[in-house]
């Protein structure tokens, strides 16, 4: 399977993409608060990416294994090297489920499963960072 994207220069440091859903959305920097284009950072995408990548993983397998939770919430946060080309050389994933009887052992085995097998994008962030997961329960 291929992906393909394009992405297109708007106009000073933004730069409007779409990807093989359909969808468009703007990238770039922009110095202004209330910039109309609301640009994602490139490398802040990556993160979001990780995140959403694995919480699929994670959904999906919750479905099949019968697990049940009120919400998920991923926090992602990388460290960027000093040196250019500044790229993540850390990257902590911190899963974070709320819901009441919540059933750790599954739930962390449906983790597992992402973090070690069907996320993609996890196995790409390997190659270049050193990943760290951690789980946290929030039994209401």
């Amino acid at each position: 399977m291929t992906h393909k994207v394009t992405t297109v220069w708007k106009e000073k440091m933004i730069f409007e993409s779409d990807n093989p859903g359909g969808y468009s959305f703007n990238l770039g920097q922009t110095e202004e608060n209330n910039d109309p284009y609301k640009p994602l950072r490139p490398k802040a995408v990556m993160l979001s990416s990780l995140a959403a990548c694995s919480g699929l993983d994670i959904v999906s397998l919750a479905e099949k294994m019968r697990i049940t939770f009120n919400d998920l919430k991923i926090k992602v946060e990388g460290e960027l090297t000093e040196e250019h080309p500044k790229t993540y050389h850390t990257v902590s994933v911190d899963y974070h489920f709320y819901g009441k009887d919540l059933d750790e052992s599954k739930i962390n085995k449906a983790i597992a499963l992402s973090v070690d097998k069907y996320c993609g994008v996890m196995e790409m962030f390997r190659q270049f960072a050193q990943v760290k997961t951690k789980t946290h329960f929030h039994n209401h």
